[in-house]
């Protein structure tokens, strides 16, 4: 299926993408080749397949047999999978400079999530041979790969734990208080601008959008939060973190 969607996307999606994306197909911006000598890095691009995928459009599907890395040269994609119920859920977003699809590519296995693009994107695709060459070659390059495994690591542990330790309302709660920022009008302030939609809130709580709305209705009533135009402010963020304290001490020894 992600084969098919490449090929879409080669030839469909670069007509959707038309002249949305200018520029040279080159990975300088690529955040993993930053320490490679141009000439390094010239070598990976001529190994790589330049590919662009309109808004919406997927880029690999979970249970393709696909083995590419791909490198975000523009635009943004989204990391997701699906529960049993189909329900989407969110668990990443990839930026430009940025790259996904290296755990098939070291293991030979199956994708373990669909990736679909955010807005039109330009991607470069290279080969699993390719890339276990440059791991071998690079230690630099090799580095951060195991870096970013150790960084996924830890964050599917700390979704297990919200999963497994949190109810619905108390993840969203956990979102909206990653999403906060300090304001910078008001000492001691936080504030979420730009607030995603509710069914993204949705996908990375692991929950419904109607939960998603409903929490938000409900902090807004009651006076925890504040609108002002498209920017929330948290009024009182202790009420938050101390809501989801309390459920971490409560459920704590059930996984004990």
């Amino acid at each position: 299926m992600a084969e098919q969607s490449g090929k879409a996307a080669a030839g469909g999606g670069r007509a959707k993408a038309a002249g949305a994306l200018q520029g040279p197909d080159t990975l300088e911006r690529i955040g993993l080749l930053s320490d490679l000598s141009p000439a390094a890095r010239a070598e990976v691009e001529r190994a790589c397949q330049w590919r662009r995928f309109a808004n919406g459009e997927q880029i690999l599907d979970r249970n393709s047999d696909s083995r590419d890395v791909y490198f975000v040269v523009d635009g943004n994609v989204e990391v997701v999978n699906y529960s049993g119920n189909g329900r989407e859920i969110s668990y990443a977003v990839v930026p430009a400079g940025g790259y996904f699809g290296e755990l098939s590519a070291i293991d030979g296995e199956r994708r373990s999530a669909s990736v679909v693009a955010q807005g039109t994107c330009r991607l470069a695709a290279l080969p699993p041979k390719a890339f276990e060459a440059l791991l071998a070659r690079e230690p630099a390059v090799a580095l951060k790969v195991m870096r970013r495994l150790a960084g996924i690591i830890r964050a599917s542990n700390e979704r297990i734990m919200d999963l497994a330790t949190l109810g619905a309302i108390q993840r969203v709660y956990r979102e909206l208080l990653k999403l906060a920022r300090p304001d910078p009008v008001s000492s001691g302030g936080w504030m979420i601008y730009p607030m995603p939609k509710q069914h993204e809130i949705a996908r990375r709580a692991a929950t419904t959008r109607e939960t998603v709305a409903r929490v938000l209705a409900n902090l807004l009533h009651g006076g925890q939060m504040t609108r002002r135009d498209k920017t929330y402010y948290l009024t009182d963020r202790d009420v938050l973190e101390q809501a989801i304290v309390r459920l971490d001490v409560r459920q704590g020894p059930v996984i004990s």
